[in-house]
């Protein structure tokens, strides 16, 4: 099988030859004396030829390791480019950053700071995949996501930003119609509007700091993938729905939807910003993240608790 060829051991060739001693050349590179020689001597006995003729007082190229020079010139040259790019990168607010969101979160909440933040950092470029199903960070080479849920150990990097409660909310209308639970029992007697990534599937779980824990099976009149589909259903007084604080707060606010059964409280989540292990993380990511954090826990929808 076909050798990988050794990079290193012609990068440090062209250096030597570039200062014209084994003692510089390891200076220069951070390297003892002796890693350099062997390094030399790897690429003659690869090579089966001679690249430098050495003597007491002088070192100098041979007619094959003269040949060889510009190109072990250009392997060095490329290498402390690349590394020094990525540096520059990591040190300097410039680059790509590849971010996963929920959809209803990310169109809702999300994609309006992001003008904002790329006004303040122009030279950051964002790539923004919406997508509700859990993607693999690391596979998929994604700098972070942000995730509404109650996370599971792994070897994942989490920041919690915020609780969010998961609120039962429906139209006046649909009271005016049905009337308005006061015990999860009363639901039973309810028109549901499902999500269909609850983390309980069609059950709704419920718990009351007295009464304890309450759950029921909720069949759905409208089952959707994403909860902003929910919302013309729910105004137009078809159903009731248990949807994230972050996506009713507007509705709540101005009257259109109404919460019911408030002593009954659904099991909360939280926002949190995900990363792929490893601690080092450019500059950029790091203001994204700083910058999320900042506006996301002063969100009239964040709940602090």
């Amino acid at each position: 099988m076909k050798k990988l060829p050794d990079l290193e051991a012609w990068a440090i060739f062209a250096k030597v030859a570039e200062t014209g001693s084994f003692a510089r050349a390891a200076a220069d590179l951070s390297l003892s004396q002796a890693t350099v020689s062997k390094a030399i001597s790897r690429l003659e006995e690869r090579t089966r030829v001679t690249l430098f003729h050495r003597t007491s007082r002088r070192l100098s190229l041979t007619e094959t390791g003269f040949a060889s020079l510009e190109r072990a010139t250009r392997i060095l040259g490329e290498g402390e480019a690349v590394e020094a790019e990525i540096s520059e990168q990591s040190d300097t607010l410039r680059g790509l950053i590849r971010l996963t969101v929920p959809m209803s979160f990310g169109l809702a909440r999300l994609a309006p700071i992001l003008p904002e933040f790329m006004q303040a950092y122009p030279d950051v470029k964002l790539d923004v995949q919406f997508n509700d199903k859990l993607v693999d960070l690391v596979a998929e080479r994604f700098d972070l996501a942000l995730r509404i849920a109650n996370l599971d150990n792994s070897s994942l990097l989490a920041r919690r930003l915020c609780r969010v409660r998961i609120l039962l909310v429906g139209a006046p209308a649909y009271f005016e119609r049905y009337g308005r639970p006061r015990h999860p029992s009363d639901l039973a007697e309810h028109k549901a509007l499902q999500y269909a990534y609850s983390r309980h599937g069609t059950t709704w779980r419920f718990s009351h700091q007295r009464h304890g824990e309450f759950s029921l099976a909720m069949p759905a009149d409208l089952h959707v993938n994403n909860a902003d589909a929910l919302r013309p259903a729910l105004l137009a007084g078809l159903g009731l729905a248990l949807q994230p604080e972050f996506l009713a707060w507007q509705d709540l606010q101005s009257g259109a939807l109404e919460t019911v059964m408030d002593d009954w409280e659904a099991e909360p989540i939280a926002l949190h910003i995900v990363t792929p292990p490893g601690r080092r993380r450019p500059a950029r990511v790091q203001a994204l993240i700083e910058f999320l954090a900042q506006r996301f826990t002063q969100a009239p929808w964040a709940d602090a608790a």
